[in-house]
């Protein structure tokens, strides 16, 4: 089983650079599913069901969304109607949309195993308050397994802080296939399968030739890279070198599309490979340019 992951799409660069990127993908690396974190897809905060619509349409099959999930409150009916976009799962339980989606690749005669996505927010650094997520993790793993024994599962760390992702990337390793990091836009050399923690909780020097948990820090992002984080340059400067408000707009320069390419044993239910992807936009071509 292949599946796509792709970084926080951020405004219309973002949006555009992942509609180009999307056949391509399918092409070279013909992934069973294409999931993304759409939260700044909407000017750089939070999403519309416009542009979720858009965003299937282009062929993004399944949704997370961070800290901005509300930002754009008419999504909230999207949140709860649609089964392939998820909020994170350690917010308030009066929260409203899903705290884990249900995926399924192939037909019914395959018989493959169901994939289970969900997202925590971090604690250190971010803005919108949440409940403890290692703690979430261990409900939601406990409750996806009580009910599908042979469930996939993948969560995104949607978190400001490194040390809080590594922290749950190894708090998570060997109960889940993958976990990701997202939030500050900028991809991390990281990605590998984790080596296998032994009984003492100490970690084994070598993977194990079986596979593992799939880990990364950060996506990066699919959006302009000639930019802080997303945001023009020239606004961000102003703001960080007088103090002066500045609008902080989307820029436009050199649009990539960042994510991974994940490999899953659906007998083992264990990560066999993870593979960081970066496509620059050409953006001479559509959906950049109207021919």
């Amino acid at each position: 089983m292949r599946i796509i992951i792709l970084g926080d799409i951020v405004g219309t660069p973002g949006r555009q650079a992942v509609t180009q990127a999307i056949p391509v993908l399918r092409e070279q690396y013909s992934p069973d599913l294409i999931i993304a974190n759409a939260e700044n897809a909407s000017n750089g905060t939070g999403l519309t069901p416009d542009l979720y619509k858009k965003l299937v349409k282009a062929g993004v099959d399944a949704f997370t969304l961070g800290d901005h999930v509300y930002k754009k409150n008419h999504i909230i009916p999207t949140l709860q109607r649609e089964s392939n976009i998820i909020r994170p799962a350690n917010l308030s339980h009066k929260a409203l949309g899903n705290r884990y989606m249900k995926l399924s690749v192939g037909s019914p005669e395959d018989n493959l195993p169901n994939i289970y996505v969900f997202t925590v927010l971090g604690r250190i650094f971010m803005s919108l308050p949440a409940s403890d997520p290692f703690e979430c993790c261990d409900q939601l793993i406990d409750d996806i397994k009580r009910h599908d024994p042979t469930a996939i599962i993948i969560t995104e760390v949607h978190a400001e802080a490194t040390s809080e992702k590594v922290a749950l990337g190894w708090y998570l390793n060997g109960r889940v296939s993958c976990v990701f990091g997202t939030h500050t836009h900028t991809p991390t050399a990281d990605a590998r399968i984790l080596p296998p923690t032994l009984g003492d909780g100490s970690i084994s020097d070598h993977p194990s030739p079986s596979g593992g948990t799939a880990y990364i820090t950060d996506l990066g992002m699919c959006g302009p890279t000639g930019s802080v984080l997303g945001r023009r340059v020239d606004r961000v400067l102003t703001y960080m070198t007088t103090n002066m408000p500045a609008p902080f707009d989307v820029a436009t320069v050199s649009p990539v599309t960042s994510g991974i390419v994940l490999d899953l044993n659906p007998n083992t239910r264990l990560a066999t490979s993870i593979e960081r992807i970066e496509l620059q936009a050409d953006t001479q071509q559509p959906p950049f340019t109207a021919h």
